[in-house]
């Protein structure tokens, strides 16, 4: 039972198709993605229409969930929320903004807006994230992600603690560019243990967490 709301398809810097994505996390055993191409201001708009073609075609045929969605990438950070309200109009289910990760210089402030914009479902990677703003994640319902990918992982034991102290949910995502770098269940727990978790809030990450944010886009 696997569930991942950070994966890429060529249709911005993947590896392939959206629909090699999605069988790809079917043999590798999830239960539904997210395909959440990077998308800026005003790009949702051709991006979406054609992702979620794809991605219904995928839930019909496959026997999982595919949803398509978004991951706003570099936008300025009194953008974001305008940037994320543009993607709902354009059909995008998740939402998820590249946070201030170790790997790359992310715009300073794109942590703190992304937690405090409406629409906004997960920010990924988020770094050294600041109790202030795992505070505003925990009270707006935005997802903190333990990620997998390599450099983007540096700060995952950070993350774990910020958000285990303020009281945001947390979810494992591969951040997927290859079908190579999709979890399977085992390699996900792995992760989520090395990040610091353990017991119920293991499962709360890997699984219950997950349906939470499929429900509340009447996925559930």
């Amino acid at each position: 039972m696997r569930y991942d709301f950070h994966t890429h398809s060529f249709l911005s810097d993947g590896a392939s198709h959206p629909l090699e994505v999605a069988y790809r996390a079917k043999q590798a055993g999830h239960r539904a993605i997210a395909i959440t191409d990077h998308a800026g201001l005003t790009d949702a708009r051709h991006l979406v229409p054609r992702l979620a073609k794809e991605c219904e075609a995928a839930t019909e045929s496959f026997g999982l969930l595919v949803v398509p969605g978004v991951e706003l990438t570099y936008v300025p950070p009194r953008r974001i929320g305008a940037a994320a309200n543009a993607a709902r109009r354009a059909g995008a289910v998740i939402v998820i903004v590249h946070g201030e990760t170790l790997n790359g210089p992310t715009p300073k402030g794109t942590n703190a807006a992304a937690v405090r914009a409406a629409g906004v479902d997960v920010l990924a990677h988020p770094g050294l994230i600041s109790k202030r703003d795992a505070e505003a994640a925990a009270g707006n319902g935005v997802f903190l992600e333990v990620s997998s990918k390599v450099n983007h992982s540096l700060a995952n034991g950070h993350v774990v603690r910020a958000a285990q102290g303020a009281g945001a949910r947390l979810l494992v995502n591969s951040d997927t560019h290859t079908p190579e770098m999709l979890l399977s269940e085992a390699r996900a727990r792995q992760i989520a243990a090395g990040a610091g978790l353990s017991g119920r809030a293991l499962e709360d990450a890997l699984v219950s967490s997950p349906r939470a944010l499929l429900k509340r886009h009447g996925l559930g």
